[in-house]
């Protein structure tokens, strides 16, 4: 069985939940919620929520998804490489796992680009009419 015809499909979905999930994480550093207490107070964290409250954002709705996912990208292998790699090399032993995932994640998601489905083609089909 051949599962790539559901691609079009997937993709967006999976965009549009990695996405949510990572402004969650901005969230809770921004406002506090969700457990955490926010880290505004702090100039790391601030920028940390804002990269990752509107960018997670952006992509979710796929609206400037490319360099939105790119600067999320850049901000977690940042992220990666400060805060966990002192701990140790490996992602497993470190705590770093999600930073990678989100790192390559959007990687991939500002090089293919965030598929079909989005805010911006919706808006692009309003300009035209």
């Amino acid at each position: 069985m051949r599962l790539d015809k559901y691609d079009e499909y997937v993709f967006p979905v999976m965009r549009i939940i990695v996405g949510f999930l990572f402004a969650c994480h901005g969230a809770q550093k921004l406002f506090g919620v969700l457990g955490s207490q926010p880290e505004i107070h702090d100039p790391e964290g601030l920028v940390a929520g804002l990269v990752e409250f509107f960018g997670g954002s952006l992509v979710a709705l796929g609206l400037g998804a490319r360099v939105a996912a790119f600067i999320a990208s850049g901000e977690m292998a940042v992220a990666y490489f400060k805060v966990h790699t002192p701990r140790g090399v490996w992602p497993i032993l470190n705590g770093g796992e999600r930073a990678v995932f989100y790192c390559f994640f959007f990687l991939y998601v500002a090089v293919h680009g965030p598929g079909p489905m989005t805010l911006q083609s919706v808006l692009r089909k309003l300009r035209k009419s």
